[in-house]
């Protein structure tokens, strides 16, 4: 059972980066922007992330690392934290999930899912 106050919705823009991909080469290169809100009622650190990342041809690549871009952003109540980033994919379209590590301001840890989404070069899906 979830309790609402801890609560952080994750959404997400992403955008194909023609000008950084080279299709010939099996190199298709996505753009991202996260949007990390606190719906909850308690001040949240983003501790870490987990990232399952899905290419076209089926082959799950999964990332773990500390914080996003480079920082662990603590984020107030009713606030949210936005930032961009990237990944390369080798097939014209994946999918992207996975979740957030949180910790609120009274020690509970708990984790912000991000539902799937999906990375494709413009005209690739029919």
């Amino acid at each position: 059972m979830s309790d609402s106050r801890y609560q952080v919705d994750v959404s997400v823009v992403t955008r194909y980066l023609a000008d950084q991909s080279q299709p010939e080469h099996n190199r298709f290169a996505f753009a991202y922007t996260i949007t990390v809100q606190n719906n909850g009622a308690l001040p949240a650190k983003l501790l870490s992330r987990h990232w399952v990342i899905t290419d076209g041809d089926g082959h799950v690549e999964e990332v773990r690392g500390a914080g996003v871009v480079g920082q662990q952003p603590l984020i107030d109540t009713g606030k949210s934290h936005t930032y961009s980033s990237g990944t390369v994919m080798t097939t014209k379209v994946g999918t992207m999930q996975g979740s957030y590590e949180m910790v609120a301001d009274d020690g509970k840890h708990f984790d912000a899912i991000i539902k799937p989404f999906r990375l494709a070069v413009p005209g690739a899906l029919h």
